[in-house]
């Protein structure tokens, strides 16, 4: 163990790790909807249809972010995160089998049957279930190993990571699949891979807390310590606290707004650009292009998540005010997206200033995640997970609405298989009142105000 009267800085190196993990999340999910045209074309499906796969994930992703946060809680994010990573991992892995495997449809009773669409679907609820843990370990993780002034910062670094990747996810799919000629199986199995490796360095390395670590020494665990309760053991969960809070739900509700706009960026921006725009399909420049413009706002996004965390802590430790530190600046994140969107909503066919608009999108909404989980933290301290499990639960229900509502509207103006700009049009101005609904959520939040917990009895031969 470092004994140096200086603070090691291993929290750091976990940071990174975290980070990580965090990308490949995002890389899995972004690979899906790149990859749809391929997927629905393996099961002999329209690709029309490709949001009911969609809507599988985000119901199980919504389904089980409570109970996978309340297993980090209960039994330490180390064995709960690695266990999730393989279980997500195995089942995309299902998605390039599928249509290999089983025939796309049998007849029964003189009914046809699409059991491939309904095993791809089958695949996606489960790969869902897995991702569904994956932000509120990170968040517990977070708040076991970062002192309570460096939050904000921590969470913006984690999702400026998530967009970072899913950003690049458009055009490393045009570099190893339409330009380098890897299959679209061949691109699943290498991401799988990739999670793999990161799985071996994470058991070695992770630990639960910085005490369990032999790399900390005493000056980092205090400094992390500092300000906080003992660490103790859960004697039981108070549900009714959690669920009945007002700041939890307020960050429930406020949540929505997020899931039900953004996934039209992760999932259907890539193709938009290719349908809107098809002459720059014509030449490998172009499809770098629209590669690059289809995940940019993921990517400006990353600006979003490191800027808005690093303000929220700022501002709160000049002026001690939690109640504004979180509030005023995420207010200012949806307010400016909803502005965005709706002046995208009248150039949906000049590509540059809806591709900035878009990006402009991107940068706002992603503005509002570390104050957002930082929240989470503030309110719900040592169930963090928990109450983060359960805003990101209630959030992507918003996600599962926006999914269909987006889905169905894109279904509803599509023409001889492209879609009218007027779709758009409708969209996004949805997408931009949606927004402004956020604002006003905001307003019911206030992250000075943790829920008061009964102390529990320290852990036995914890300090």
């Amino acid at each position: 163990m470092n004994n140096s009267s200086s603070p090691t800085r291993v929290r750091y190196s976990i940071l990174a790790m975290l980070c990580v993990m965090a990308m490949i999340t995002y890389l899995d999910r972004a690979t899906n909807g790149i990859a749809k045209n391929d997927i629905m074309a393996a099961v002999d499906r329209p690709v029309e249809d490709f949001f009911w796969v969609l809507t599988a994930f985000q119901i199980a992703y919504a389904c089980f972010e409570i109970p996978t946060g309340y297993l980090g809680d209960r039994f330490g994010p180390r064995k709960t995160i690695l266990r999730l990573v393989i279980w997500w991992t195995c089942f995309m892995l299902l998605n390039p089998l599928i249509g290999l495997i089983f025939p796309p449809s049998i007849t029964v009773f003189g009914a046809s049957i699409f059991i491939a669409f309904l095993l791809l679907i089958f695949a996606e609820f489960m790969f869902g279930v897995g991702e569904a843990g994956a932000f509120p370990n990170i968040t517990r993780a977070l708040y076991n190993w970062f002192p309570s002034s460096q939050r904000g910062i921590a969470q913006g670094t984690i999702w400026l990571s998530a967009r970072f990747m899913g950003g690049l996810t458009p055009l490393t799919w045009v570099l190893l699949v339409e330009l380098g000629g890897l299959s679209w199986r061949q691109a699943f199995w290498l991401f799988a891979a990739f999670a793999a490796v990161w799985c071996l360095v994470f058991f070695f390395w992770f630990r639960n807390h910085p005490h369990e670590h032999p790399a900390t020494n005493q000056a980092e665990r205090d400094l992390i310590d500092a300000g906080r309760a003992a660490h103790v053991a859960h004697e039981g969960v108070p549900w009714r606290k959690i669920f009945t809070n007002r700041n939890v739900l307020a960050l429930c509700a406020m949540y929505m707004v997020t899931n039900f706009n953004w996934y039209f960026i992760m999932y259907y921006l890539p193709g938009t650009f290719k349908g809107q725009f098809p002459s720059w399909n014509q030449s490998d420049g172009g499809k770098i292009m629209l590669a690059l413009l289809g995940g940019a706002p993921m990517l400006v996004g990353m600006a979003g998540c490191l800027l808005g965390g690093i303000l929220t802590d700022r501002y709160i430790r000049r002026t001690g005010d939690r109640k504004w530190g979180r509030r005023i600046f995420a207010m200012f994140g949806y307010g400016m997206a909803g502005v965005c969107y709706l002046t995208a909503a009248q150039f949906t066919e000049s590509l540059w200033v809806f591709a900035i608009c878009v990006m402009m999108v991107g940068f706002f909404n992603d503005w509002i995640m570390g104050p957002s989980w930082a929240a989470c933290q503030d309110v719900g301290q040592r169930y963090s997970a928990i109450v983060s499990g359960t805003m990101n639960m209630v959030g992507n229900l918003g996600a599962v609405l926006g999914i269909q509502v987006t889905g169905r509207i894109l279904k509803a103006y599509t023409v001889n298989g492209n879609i009218e700009s007027q779709g758009y049009v409708v969209l996004f101005t949805l997408y931009g009142l949606v927004y402004f609904l956020g604002v006003g959520a905001w307003m019911l939040i206030d992250a000075s105000k943790p829920i008061q917990f009964e102390e529990p009895k320290p852990a036995s031969g914890t300090a």
